[in-house]
C-alpha cells in the first residue's frame, strides 16, 4: 500500500504540517543513527549513575565533570607512556590490549583518587559540597590543559581504542527491531558494561539491603545511623564507587570513542548528566532513558548541519544559524531543568553533611 499521497498530504497542512515534517525526519534518521546516539548516551548514562550513587546517599557532586576530564586524560596518557612497551596485536575481541586495559584502570583509579578527596571535603570536613565539586572541574580543566600542552608537542601515539562487537546480520536486520539491536549491541565493551552496570544498579538500588540502606541515609541519616548504620562509611563508599563509574565514562572518551585527548573534550557532560539525572528522578533506569533523550539532541545538532530535512520544515532550518543546533543539547537541559525541578523531589537529606551526635 503505498502511503506516500497520505504522508504529503499530512505533510501540507498549514502550521500543523511541519510538526508532522519534524516527526518524520526523526523517524527517518534516528534508527540508522542509532549506534552513534548509544556511544553519545555512553559518558552520559555513567555520570549520571554517578550522580545518583552520590545523591541517594546525601552527597552532592558537581565535579562529575572535572572528574571524567581527569579520567579522559588519564587514559589516554598512560596508554601514550606504556604502548611503546608492548607490540602485541589487538585481540579479536574489542581489539582488547595490555595498554588499553591498564590505560583504563589508571583512568578509573584517578577518577577514585578524585572522588576520595571530594567524600573527605564534604563528608568529613563538612565543607561547602558545591564548592567542592566546583573546586574539583576547575583544577581539572586547569592541570590536564597544561600537561596536553607539554606531552602534545611530541605528537606522542596513543595505546589505540577498544573496538566494537559486530552482532550477526541475522539480529541487525530483524524488522522494526533491529536497529534497536544493533543500537546496543555494535558497541565497544565499555559501552555495553555502562547497559549491565545501569540495570544492576537499578536492581541493588531497589531490591537490596544495600540499596535500601542507601536510600535511608540519603533520606534521613540521623534515623539510620540508630538502627546501626554507619552514615559516613556508607556515603564515603557510595561517592567512591559513583566516582569509579564517572571515570568509565571519562575513560570511554579517550580510548573507545576516539583515540585522542583534546582540551575540555567532556564539553559540559557531566552537567548534562546531572540534568539528566533528575529528570530521570535519581533512578538509574530513569537516568539512562534521559542521558538517551540528551543524546539524541546531540546527534541531531550534528546530523541537521549534515542531512538537514527537506520540504517546508528544511526551508526553515536553513535560515537558522548551524551554531542553534550545536546548542540544542544544552537549550533542552534548560527546558528540562526549568519544568522538571520543580517536580522532581530529590533525597530529602541531599547536600546536607551529617555530624554524629556526642555519646555523652
Amino acid at each position: 500500500m503505498d502511503i506516500t499521497p497520505l504522508v504529503n498530504g499530512l505533510y501540507g497542512i498549514p502550521v500543523l504540517g511541519l510538526v508532522f515534517q519534524a516527526i518524520g525526519y526523526l523517524v527517518a534518521v534516528i534508527p540508522p543513527n542509532s549506534t552513534s546516539i548509544m556511544s553519545q548516551a555512553t559518558p552520559l548514562a555513567l555520570a549520571a549513575l554517578c550522580g545518583v550513587l552520590c545523591e541517594r546517599s546525601g552527597v552532592v557532586n558537581i565535579g562529575i565533570e572535572g572528574t571524567m576530564l581527569a579520567s579522559a586524560f588519564t587514559a589516554w596518557v598512560v596508554g601514550v607512556a606504556i604502548n611503546p612497551m608492548f607490540q602485541a596485536a589487538p585481540t579479536d575481541v574489542f581489539g582488547i590490549t595490555i595498554p588499553l586495559v591498564i590505560a583504563l584502570i589508571a583512568a578509573i583509579g584517578v577518577a577514585l583518587l578524585i572522588s576520595a578527596l571530594h567524600a573527605w571535603l564534604s563528608i568529613s570536613l563538612r565543607a561547602d559540597q558545591i564548592i567542592s565539586g566546583t573546586i574539583i572541574n576547575i583544577a581539572a580543566f586547569g592541570v590536564t590543559g597544561y600537561l596536553d600542552q607539554l606531552i602534545s608537542k611530541t605528537s606522542p601515539a596513543g595505546a589505540g581504542e577498544f573496538t566494537r562487537f559486530t552482532p550477526p546480520d541475522a539480529l541487525t536486520n530483524l524488522p522494526g527491531v533491529g536497529w534497536i539491536v544493533s543500537m546496543f549491541l555494535n558497541q565497544g565493551p565499555i559501552a555495553m558494561s555502562a547497559i549491565v552496570l545501569i540495570v544492576g544498579a537499578q536492581v541493588w538500588l531497589f531490591r537490596s539491603r544495600w540499596g535500601l540502606r542507601t536510600r535511608a541515609v540519603g533520606e534521613h541519616p540521623r534515623a539510620a545511623e540508630t538502627v546501626g548504620i554507619d552514615v559516613i562509611r556508607l556515603r564515603y563508599k557510595n561517592v567512591m564507587i559513583g566516582g569509579m563509574f564517572a571515570g568509565l565514562g571519562g575513560a570511554f572518551l579517550s580510548i573507545e570513542a576516539t583515540n585522542s585527548f583534546q582540551l575540555g573534550m567532556t564539553n559540559g557532560r557531566g552537567f548534562i548528566a546531572l540534568a539528566a539525572m533528575i529528570m530521570g528522578r535519581w533512578t538509574p533506569l530513569g537516568a539512562f532513558a534521559s542521558a538517551l533523550l540528551f543524546a539524541t539532541f546531540l546527534q541531531l545538532g550534528q546530523l541537521i548541519n549534515i542531512a538537514p530535512p527537506g520540504g517546508d520544515l528544511g526551508t526553515i532550518m536553513s535560515a537558522v544559524p548551524a551554531q542553534l543546533f550545536d546548542a540544542l543539547p544544552y537549550i533542552l537541559t534548560i527546558v528540562i531543568l526549568a519544568g522538571v525541578v520543580g517536580r522532581s523531589v530529590p533525597p530529602a537529606a541531599d547536600g546536607q553533611p551529617y555530624e554524629r551526635e556526642s555519646a555523652t
